[in-house]
């Protein structure tokens, strides 16, 4: 799929947003460990204020993914942007994560992903499990995958976090197919 990933901490310039290394350190190890892949982690946070919209107090994902795309990186690479802010794209309320079908970058938050936005009790366990779904799905993207029909699917599409919960970290038969087709010279 890729052979190296790039994790980048996102925020606005007052530090809101950035998450913490240690989460991201945990993103990467179990990203290492799913993908075969070498992941590092960008230790200065990119300021993505620019992206904010104060009324609806979300960043504008697409926006960010043309910030990452520019980013230098090497064929066959990734460079995934990590946030603790909300997304949104403007036909969406939210979004989980976005990224460049077929191209380089990709970004996802923890904002909806950790249960203390919908009132419960800090499920750090969870976070890691519904972050590297989301982390394997944006990738997928970048790999040129589109959404799946099959609900199991890392693939399929989810517009709330039960949906994110019951898919599997991993691709369906299809999508490996697919991803084993491309990565054929």
């Amino acid at each position: 799929m890729v052979e190296a990933l790039t994790l980048v901490r996102l925020g606005l310039a007052n530090s809101d947003g950035v998450p913490p290394l240690d989460l991201l350190d945990r993103l990467a190890a179990e990203a290492a460990r799913l993908l075969g892949a070498s992941c590092r982690i960008e230790p200065e946070p990119l300021d993505i204020t620019f992206s904010y919209d104060e009324l609806r107090r979300q960043a504008w994902s697409t926006a960010v993914l043309a910030r990452l795309a520019a980013q230098p990186h090497t064929p066959g690479s990734a460079i995934v942007g990590v946030t603790g802010l909300d997304l949104f794209v403007p036909v969406f309320t939210f979004v989980f994560g976005e990224a460049q079908v077929a191209g380089p970058a990709a970004i996802i938050s923890t904002c909806r992903l950790r249960d203390e936005f919908y009132g419960l009790p800090s499920n750090p366990a969870l976070l890691v499990e519904r972050l590297m779904k989301e982390l394997l799905h944006e990738l997928g993207h970048t790999q040129g995958l589109r959404h799946c029909g099959d609900w199991r699917c890392v693939m399929s599409s989810a517009h709330t976090v039960e949906r994110i919960d019951v898919r599997q970290a991993a691709f369906c038969a299809d999508c490996v197919r697919f991803l084993h087709n491309r990565a054929r010279p």
